[in-house]
């Protein structure tokens, strides 16, 4: 698998684009379209898909001008979707914007997958930050979006965020994957399953 992370996001949210056999993914479209498809043809892949973790507008600012670019299509989960058109489930009314968003092309729930490059994307709801938040499991590599970081957890204050069902995704869909799954979160540095379950003050 390649793997790139761009963090130039609004608070330095992190984007990923990971593929194989010229297909890619991006994962959370905080970056700038340009700065995505430029790493991405460096790279020599062409984005087919844009996953959302969650939709908060600093992990979707740029999702509609990557998709008029690529042409790929969006994915979200279903229990989120619906927030891209509206301003105060999507966080953009705590920053003054009205900013909505395109519908998303392809709503999913979980332990649905989809297949790029010959890689499997599972996805795995992890309500909490958000009510439709999800995680992506491709091979050992586990993108958390804003569910899971580096020593620390999601903010669960936002709109329909829920602290007991934030821990319990935590424990009993993350923590149950083998420890040394790498973990790549929505901001902050890299870590691994094992690592969060030993040391994460949080849980």
């Amino acid at each position: 698998m390649i793997l790139k992370k761009l963090a130039t996001g609004m608070f330095n949210s992190n984007s990923y684009i990971a593929g194989a056999d010229g297909d890619a993914v991006v994962i959370d479209a905080g970056v700038k379209e340009t700065k995505m498809i430029e790493a991405a043809s460096k790279e020599g892949l062409t984005i087919r898909y844009i996953i959302l973790t969650h939709v908060h507008i600093d992990h979707i600012a740029y999702i509609d001008e990557l998709k008029a670019a690529t042409g790929a299509t969006t994915v979200a989960h279903r229990k989120d979707a619906p927030h891209m058109r509206d301003a105060w489930r999507n966080g953009a009314k705590l920053f003054g914007k009205n900013s909505v968003y395109e519908p998303i092309d392809l709503e999913v729930d979980d332990g649905d997958s989809i297949t790029v490059g010959g890689i499997v994307f599972k996805f795995i709801h992890t309500p909490g930050h958000t009510s439709g938040g999800m995680c992506i499991l491709a091979e050992d590599n586990l993108f958390t979006g804003d569910t899971l970081f580096y020593k620390s957890i999601g903010n669960t204050s936002l709109g329909d965020g829920n602290d007991d069902l934030l821990l319990k995704s935590i424990n009993e869909r993350l923590f149950t994957l083998p420890p040394d799954t790498k973990v790549f979160p929505g901001h902050g540095i890299q870590s691994t399953i094992g690592f969060e379950k030993a040391n994460n003050p949080y849980v």
